[in-house]
């Protein structure tokens, strides 16, 4: 028997055609990757084409179904931003720009328990392996600390006195 090539399967195949999302769908697919706070997830759905109303619709939809909670995208940028070594200042400031309530964005960081001089530590010690060698190092690290959103207290505490071997703090 002798097969043609359109019965061997060599025919070129067809895309298939890709629905529209609705802007919900649309909302919830960048919801399943990471927490999205109301205001982040309506300028991502705008900047996507969908319009500004039908984009407040589909997040005020999926707030109330519970895919979307401001409360958990707090808890969530709190303790994914101190694990990537960002201090309080920082992440407040940073919260805010989501335009959180103030009592959640206090209460994201009070339940957030951390110990930010230890965190500004480990910061440090991977940034400066071999200790703080000379006073430009030190005041690189001051910088550092202070772009990073950590207090002055914590700075000071960190970079005062001697220039410092990590081995001395062990």
């Amino acid at each position: 028997m002798v097969m043609d090539d359109d019965d061997q399967g060599t025919a070129p195949k067809r895309r298939a055609r890709r629905v529209e999302q609705t802007p919900v769908q649309r909302a919830l697919g960048l919801l399943v990757r990471r927490e999205h706070s109301r205001l982040e997830l309506t300028r991502k759905l705008t900047a996507r084409g969908v319009e500004r109303e039908d984009a407040q619709a589909a997040v005020d939809k999926l707030s109330q179904a519970g895919w979307q909670d401001e409360q958990r995208f707090a808890h969530s940028l709190v303790r994914n931003r101190a694990a990537a070594g960002y201090g309080p200042l920082h992440i407040r400031a940073e919260l805010g720009t989501h335009r959180l309530p103030a009592e959640l964005v206090a209460e994201a960081m009070a339940q957030h328990e951390t110990d930010w001089q230890q965190n500004a530590r480990e910061l440090l010690q991977r940034r400066f392996p071999h200790g703080m060698q000379d006073m430009a190092q030190k005041r690189k690290a001051m910088d550092l600390l202070a772009r990073r959103g950590f207090p002055m207290e914590i700075i000071r505490s960190l970079t005062q006195g001697r220039v410092q071997d990590w081995d001395d703090q062990a």
